[in-house]
């Protein structure tokens, strides 16, 4: 990416932000949207602030994205969300405004960029009658923000036919962790409550997920946007591993040596669980020779590591 003009749409968030870094370190000139032009609204972006090009632009307002239009990107990549799953519910007007308008304005100014890079989400899959999920089944998202992540999906596919062939990717990353991450995601809750010693409260913890180290999607990312030709289709970026919950929260709190009660059960599941979430991974071995390198034993020591500093425990 040395020397090449890159446009990162949520590059402070929790993924962003890694990929800002990465950019930063191979050479590429970085550009970042943001709401709020703003270093104390943009945490994690606070040791490279003077290093891109902050521009604040709210997605859902087209002209605002005039400006951003200026840095003329060679690459963009779209990560910029509504991204909470249960408050979607609640907010769904907001969601379906930044997710699926939101990416709309953003595709209609940049998707002829030389290569715009669209990161979906795995809760498109919603219920899938068999795992592992493969990108040929047909999505039956269940919530509002898997709703417009997909109709994002479905933007982008209407944009190749257009344009012919436009080179758009969607990738769906499976779920992400790693230094830095919001405590609203499972692992840094989990982490953080063991190390402050507060009671650990879960569900029984049947259903399984899986788990990606960020830098291992960010690999995947850079991938996507080095590919030589178009793409078709959507591509999974997971680990392919299945993890109980019930097993991940016993093993952060192993590794937190905590002290706090474990309290597996107290709560309820949710009315629309999904039992089973994990991925087939092989269309991204075949296409962009992507593989992941950071198991999740290795990746949680990292993480508690992290947050041990950054909590001062």
């Amino acid at each position: 990416m040395k020397g090449q003009r890159v446009l990162v749409t949520g590059g402070s968030g929790f993924i962003g932000s890694h990929l800002v870094g990465r950019l930063l370190r191979e050479g590429a000139e970085v550009a970042v949207t943001v709401r709020y032009d703003n270093v104390m609204k943009n945490e994690r972006l606070r040791w490279c602030w003077d290093q891109v090009r902050v521009i604040e632009a709210d997605l859902r307002n087209r002209g605002a994205l005039e400006v951003a239009a200026r840095f003329q990107p060679d690459f963009v990549f779209h990560l910029a969300a509504y991204n909470h799953v249960g408050q979607s519910f609640v907010q769904v007007e907001e969601c379906f405004d930044v997710n699926a308008k939101g990416t709309a304005n953003l595709l209609d100014v940049f998707g002829q960029a030389r290569k715009f890079i669209y990161v979906s989400s795995s809760e498109v899959y919603g219920h899938q009658e068999r795992v592992p999920f493969v990108e040929t089944m047909t999505p039956a998202p269940i919530s509002p923000y898997a709703i417009t992540k997909y109709a994002g999906e479905l933007y982008c596919r209407m944009k190749q036919h257009i344009l012919g062939g436009a080179e758009i990717v969607v990738l769906r990353p499976f779920n992400a962790f790693g230094p830095y991450q919001s405590s609203k995601a499972i692992i840094p809750e989990l982490i953080t409550n063991c190390l402050l010693g507060r009671p650990i409260r879960t569900t029984k913890g049947e259903q399984t997920r899986e788990f990606n180290y960020v830098e291992d999607l960010v690999q995947g990312l850079l991938l996507a946007a080095r590919h030589p030709t178009p793409v078709p289709g959507p591509i999974n970026l997971a680990a392919a591993e299945e993890v109980r919950i019930c097993d991940l929260v016993r093993t952060i709190h192993t590794l937190t040596e905590s002290k706090s009660p474990l309290e597996i059960g107290a709560l309820p599941y949710r009315p629309t669980e999904i039992w089973r979430m994990f991925a087939d991974n092989s269309r991204a071995r075949a296409v962009l020779g992507w593989q992941p390198q950071v198991s999740l034993a290795e990746g949680l020591k990292r993480t508690v590591a992290w947050f041990r500093e950054y909590l001062g425990r």
